[in-house]
């Protein structure tokens, strides 16, 4: 008899089992566990049955929570920009979603407790005091540790609150009173607070698409324009930040476009913004988003890929790469649309740099190369040239008759390591 039960315990299949455990106790746990097995296996089977006769497409629901996978797909990315030092939160740990019931540009409680510490912006302020403003100049500012689980409803602009805001400090940009360092430093904190309050209400529509496109607009001008700007430390980390949220508000804008998609169709604006993102990728040091172009191209509609927008930027970058000056610039000249030019400006005096290098390496020494033809293959006032000769490290000489040339064959070139002043850009007539 104790053979036998000693057997029995030794058995592979009771091994796992504490020789505390009597033989009983054993027999109910093991057969407790399978019953639950097969409850749970019968209840995955019943759920799973009750739908067998009818196909995933014909759910009621489906499109409906495919739409709001979506939505929370937007409302993480937007999440993830801006959220530093949370990265313990849960990925699916979404906060609450909130409506907005504040009617002013900036709550009450930010505007008086601003009012209170003197923090209020040059355009904010009341008859120029420092320490007074109203509803009609007060815009609430960027807070980082802002959320849905923290922030009250009165803390939060709904929509149409948010539109008129954006209209109003984007129209800041036509000011000429202030430095253009001041007012971006202006509109750049309230766009971005703008943003987070279409994040937190999980607002995804067709009017939060042309919100974020206006918002690309001005980074995209900002590019620019703090490029031309002085060249102070200040300056370099402004247009750092500008290119920081200028890639996130593209990337968020693109994905807007796609949560929004009906029937296939393509929003009026979409191919331009998909060619700011191709455009952004010129630079060696562009590269911020971490993706391949080549993979990213083919997630890409045909009507998108297909579109004129999308094919200059495609010839542009291949041109660029390929160091094909003239077909850079003269495609330029052609098509590129405003916004366009504000991103590809940068490059357009580094083509002509390395146009210039390839003139004087491979030109005949006795033979001067003329100005004026080399303003027309560079696109520029002939006037402009011979500065642009001199920035390159290379000296001009002018004949009898006051026709300047560029002599060929110096050692003196050099890129300039500085950015270059800002020359004019004459398209073909």
């Amino acid at each position: 008899m104790e053979r036998t039960e000693r057997q029995r315990r030794n058995h592979p299949l009771n091994r796992s089992i504490a020789p505390s455990e009597s033989a009983g106790s054993s027999t109910s746990t093991s057969r407790r566990t399978y019953s639950n097995r097969n409850r749970n296996s019968d209840y995955k089977h019943s759920k799973y049955n009750t739908n067998s006769n009818r196909s995933f497409e014909e759910d009621s629901d489906w499109r409906s929570r495919r739409s709001s996978d979506s939505k929370i797909y937007v409302q993480k990315l937007e999440a993830k920009e801006d959220d530093v030092g949370h990265n313990d939160r849960s990925h699916f740990d979404l906060p609450p979603v909130i409506v907005g019931t504040c009617p002013f540009m900036c709550p009450e409680a930010e505007r008086a407790q601003r009012e209170r510490l003197r923090d209020l912006a040059i355009f904010e302020r009341l008859h120029g005091n420092p320490g007074k403003t109203s509803p009609g100049l007060a815009v609430k500012k960027f807070c980082r540790t802002m959320s849905a689980k923290s922030d009250q409803a009165l803390d939060v602009r709904p929509l149409h609150v948010l539109e008129n805001t954006l209209k109003y400090v984007l129209s800041f940009l036509d000011s000429k009173e202030q430095p253009f360092e001041v007012i971006h430093d202006f509109v750049f904190d309230r766009t971005r607070s703008i943003r987070q309050d279409l994040s937190i209400q999980n607002i995804v529509n067709e009017k939060a698409i042309y919100m974020y496109e206006e918002m690309v607009k001005f980074h995209v001008i900002s590019y620019q324009k703090l490029l031309n700007g002085d060249s102070s430390s200040n300056a370099s980390s402004m247009h750092h930040l500008n290119m920081q949220q200028l890639s996130k508000t593209l990337i968020t804008l693109l994905n807007l476009y796609e949560v929004n998609r009906s029937n296939g169709v393509i929003f009026e604006n979409e191919s331009e913004f998909h060619s700011f993102y191709v455009l952004l990728h010129l630079g060696s040091n562009s590269q911020t988003t971490g993706e391949s172009l080549t993979l990213w191209f083919r997630t890409l509609r045909s009507p998108v890929i297909k579109s004129k927008e999308m094919c200059f930027a495609r010839r542009i970058l291949r041109y660029f790469r390929m160091c094909n000056y003239k077909g850079f610039l003269c495609t330029i000249g052609a098509e590129a649309s405003n916004l366009q030019y504000c991103i590809l400006e940068p490059y357009v005096n580094e083509i002509r740099a390395l146009a210039l290098s390839f003139i004087n390496n491979g030109g005949y020494k006795l033979n001067p190369y003329p100005l004026v033809d080399l303003s027309i293959l560079l696109m520029m006032e002939e006037s402009e040239v011979e500065s642009f000769c001199k920035a390159c490290g290379l000296a001009t000489c002018g004949d009898e008759l006051g026709n300047k040339s560029l002599p060929t064959k110096q050692t003196t070139f050099s890129s300039p390591r500085a950015a270059f002043q800002r020359y004019r850009f004459l398209k073909q007539k």
